[in-house]
């Protein structure tokens, strides 16, 4: 087995590039949270994501239990997982929505979304990811406890490996940045990681959601992360760090909104 290959390591590298808790660093390793391994890591990106989650469900719960109505606890528990993952995917949603939008030429585009300043098209994108998770977790919150929390899991695990599509789809649409750096993730472990999330993923049927439309809700995070795909390819000819957290942010609205959704 090769150096820092285990699960445990992995999980270490997970944890500590997607959140902002403090993690050990492997031995010998020189820089941490280094790209290098990024794409044999991404098998444990669920078990990352599904941790987040349940803090996130914990705060919510919490709340709920000082007795904060669920239209205020589950910003709460938004807001958790903004502060946890230091806004990682917000901010790739933003500068996306930026770039995308703002910019009329390729390199432009690029060049803005590396731009550390949000312009109006990425404030408002922030403005209506906050809002949709906030107000569509205040619904599930008010059909049962339970299954917000199982919800929160689900989206974070499957949301975060949903992200990993641009990256193994589409090429680096520059020769630096993360994106780049990251790289294609390897087959077996995008596999491993799919499987995974998709156990997560289905965590609301044991809180009394319907198979039918937890089945429904993991369809519709995924499409919504590849739908980002043939748009990046127009705008910027490839992916970037940037599109995977956008894809993230996408996949879970869509998560969220089927199951608040009254079908």
């Amino acid at each position: 087995m090769r150096p820092g290959s285990s699960l445990l390591a992995d999980f270490w590298f997970c944890l500590g590039f997607y959140t902002r808790l403090p993690v050990p660093r492997a031995a010998g390793e020189a820089t941490p949270y280094s790209l290098a391994n990024f794409s044999r890591a991404v098998r444990v990106v669920p078990l990352a994501g599904a941790l987040l989650g349940s803090f996130a469900a914990l705060v919510m719960n919490v709340a709920l239990g000082l007795g904060f109505r669920p239209i205020l606890a589950a910003p709460l528990a938004v807001g958790c997982l903004i502060v946890l993952s230091g806004a990682l995917h917000e901010d790739g949603l933003a500068d996306c929505a930026d770039g995308f939008f703002g910019g009329a030429t390729r390199e432009r585009k690029l060049e803005i979304m590396q731009d550390s300043r949000i312009g109006t098209f990425g404030a408002v994108a922030l403005l209506l990811s906050v809002y949709m998770r906030g107000a569509s977790l205040a619904l599930i919150a008010g059909k049962g406890l339970g299954l917000a929390g199982a919800v929160l899991i689900g989206a974070a695990a499957l949301s975060r490996t949903a992200a990993l599509i641009p990256l193994a789809v589409l090429p680096p649409a520059r020769d630096n940045g993360a994106g780049f750096a990251a790289g294609k993730p390897e087959p077996a472990a995008l596999a491993t990681a799919a499987c995974l999330a998709v156990v997560f993923a289905l965590a609301p049927v044991a809180a009394g959601a319907g198979p039918i439309r937890t089945i429904m809700a993991i369809a519709m995070a995924t499409g919504a992360a590849y739908a980002l795909v043939p748009l990046a390819r127009k705008q910027i000819g490839g992916q970037t760090g940037d599109v995977a957290g956008a894809a993230q942010q996408l996949s879970e609205i869509a998560f969220y909104l089927v199951f608040a959704a009254r079908i």
